[in-house]
């Protein structure tokens, strides 16, 4: 009988819980929600999705925003990179992904100097990053914004450096996951981290030479991963591989 019992609730912690990573997460732990700001200014819409813990023991007050890589405009997924994002809040972070891309938004440019012809899209991100910033403080007063840690994948981390460079003051934390063309700020305020895959180096000038990272206490952290498994494409040993990374460096 007791065996059985075992077996039943077994079962019901599975059901209740999702895979990120490969580290189980009790679904129980935090809420998902979907959102959509109006920025007037630029008459845009910025769709977001919050994840926010449940128990109140967990909540630490500390929010992050994250930033997608390029998907083609295609948009209409929330959720993505949820390995990460729902982690995340399960530890009590409250986690805010943008969704940058807008189907009528132009294609992410391809050719040229990219430092160049890839700004403007780096620029919309970073204003996108500072109206939901501003609407966050708002909505969510009691949010701990000096820890605010900003995240970013690929063109996402490009928009997450660039956003970096031109509000220091806004950041407590910036987490790259192998931006490559935008440089990284050479500052000791905000902190600087980055995540690097195996297989594409970065511009010349992104990221800081064995001086500079001393000099700054930036952290270059190349990992075993491909660029194009940093997103929902990663296995679970490589989810879980990058998720405990960025949590060591969210606790320092």
């Amino acid at each position: 009988m007791r065996y059985l019992l075992f077996i039943i609730l077994s079962l019901l912690f599975i059901q209740c819980s999702v895979k990120t990573g490969g580290i189980a997460v009790a679904s129980a732990d935090f809420e998902p929600d979907t959102l959509t700001y109006f920025d007037q200014s630029r008459d845009r819409k910025i769709p977001i999705a919050i994840y926010h813990p449940k128990n109140k023991k967990n909540y630490n007050l500390t929010p992050i925003i994250f930033s997608h890589g390029w998907g083609e405009n295609k948009g209409g997924d929330y959720f993505v990179y949820s390995y990460l994002t729902k982690l995340l809040a399960s530890k009590g972070y409250f986690v805010i992904s943008i969704q940058h891309e807008l189907p009528t938004d132009e294609i992410l440019a391809m050719d040229g100097n990219l430092q160049v012809t890839r700004m403007p899209n780096w620029e919309r991100g970073s204003q996108n990053i500072l109206f939901v910033l501003n609407k966050l403080k708002t909505d969510f007063p009691d949010l701990d914004y000096h820890k605010l840690a900003v995240i970013g994948h690929s063109n996402g981390g490009d928009m997450t450096a660039l956003f970096a460079h031109q509000h220091p003051e806004m950041i407590y934390k910036v987490i790259t996951m192998d931006n490559r063309r935008m440089p990284l700020p050479r500052t000791t305020h905000p902190k600087i981290y980055t995540l690097r895959s195996k297989d594409y180096p970065a511009d010349d000038g992104v990221l800081p030479t064995e001086e500079e990272k001393k000099k700054y206490g930036m952290t270059v952290d190349f990992t075993p991963v491909n660029h194009g498994n940093m997103d929902n494409d990663a296995t679970p040993e490589e989810g879980e591989y990058m998720t405990l990374r960025i949590l060591e460096y969210l606790k320092n």
